[in-house]
């Protein structure tokens, strides 16, 4: 019979949902009040916006229970055919009478609130299919070359059909997660650094294309040179996390969310955070991130095998790089790039699939903690 020791290693792994489970817990409260002012006016009641996240809550947390319970290496045999599925509705959500046009994107397919976003999608099945296919070819033995020509084809395609919506952020964290898979895989720095400064010079390019993106870019650098206009989310962004001090104003109390700071409830929440909750509620979440980095690392590093590692690296990279990049652009030492911040922020896409990846990758914890465990289980 196995010990309390024992026991305790076996359960180590439900560490992640844990830590999930608290932020999805500060997202549901965070939401009620940075939306309710919104909701208000727009629906006449202050629980729209919570209600539908408390139900996409629930469904993520079902995903994330049914992933967390699926053997991670049955997914190698879903990598090509989830990638060829996303690479379809990417390019439907581009025809206009398919796709679903809200605030000058098309993102999403789907009637009313049944709609979702195959970008989020997109993000696990080309995690997934680079994840396989580093595998096989160290399996195989194989040149680099036979992973690189494949992997970037892909992930250029699926890059430039999410730019088309347009969504530079999520073409940054697909672009985040494939570099993040391929190091950890074993592709050699010189390379690595070659793909960096491609990637780099890209998103410079893309970024000056566009007059707003362009505007963007220069606002963050000095919000206050244009705070009525250009550099408008930044100032009042700033304004807010400024007002919090050190244990904010008050749970409900925040003055952005009157509508003075856009997108509030979405990819700014972490403003309305700082200033209801103050510098402790907002290095409360940054906390609850580093520990989920530090699961997420753990459980790759344990991983039974190679295939085990690069999903369990790719997911932690993919949900820590882009809290970075949301609390970045929050906190004006990043460039807004529209990326939500996960678990927290007003979604269902992105939350439901997020909450199923974790699932894979508490699922490779588990399986590293019984492996270690041995016989005497």
């Amino acid at each position: 019979m196995p010990d309390s020791a024992t026991m305790s290693r076996d359960r180590s792994w439900a560490a992640l949902p844990a830590v999930v489970g608290l932020l999805c817990g500060i997202g549901l409260m965070m939401v009620l009040s940075a939306s309710s002012v919104q909701a208000m006016r727009a629906y006449g009641s202050p629980w729209v916006f919570f209600e539908r996240q408390l139900v996409w809550s629930l469904a993520g947390a079902v995903a994330l229970w049914v992933a967390a319970r699926v053997d991670y290496r049955r997914w190698r045999r879903l990598a090509v055919p989830l990638l060829v599925g996303c690479g379809v509705l990417l390019f439907l959500v581009l025809v206009p009478a398919l796709g679903v046009t809200a605030g000058g994107s098309s993102r999403w397919i789907g009637v009313g609130q049944a709609r979702f976003q195959p970008s989020e999608v997109a993000k696990l099945a080309l995690l997934l299919f680079t994840a396989d296919l580093l595998a096989r070819r160290t399996e195989r033995q194989g040149p680099d070359a036979v992973v690189l020509r494949p992997v970037l084809l892909v992930a250029g395609l699926f890059g430039l059909l999410v730019l088309k919506q347009p969504d530079m952020g999520t073409a940054m964290i697909l672009v985040l997660v494939v570099l993040a898979v391929l190091f950890v895989g074993g592709v050699p720095l010189s390379r690595m650094t070659v793909l960096g400064l491609v990637v780099t010079m890209g998103g410079l390019l893309v970024s000056l294309a566009e007059g707003y993106r362009r505007a963007r870019l220069f606002s963050f650098m000095n919000p206050w040179k244009d705070p009525s206009n250009t550099g408008y989310q930044m100032a009042q962004s700033l304004v807010a996390l400024g007002t919090g001090h050190l244990t904010g104003v008050g749970l409900g109390a925040s003055r952005a969310k009157w509508g003075f700071l856009p997108n509030a409830h979405t990819d700014f929440i972490y403003a309305i955070i700082g200033e209801e909750l103050g510098l402790v509620g907002t290095l409360l979440v940054i906390g609850l991130f580093g520990g989920f980095a530090v699961l997420g690392v753990r459980a790759a590093l344990r991983a039974p095998d190679r295939f085990g590692t690069l999903v369990a690296a790719g997911i932690t990279v993919w949900v820590v790089g882009q809290a970075i990049i949301n609390v970045g652009a929050v906190i004006g030492i990043l460039p807004v790039t529209g990326v939500p911040l996960p678990f927290v922020s007003f979604g269902g896409s992105s939350l439901v699939i997020t909450m199923a990846a974790v699932g894979i990758l508490a699922n490779v914890a588990r399986q590293a903690d019984r492996r270690d465990l041995g016989p005497s289980r």
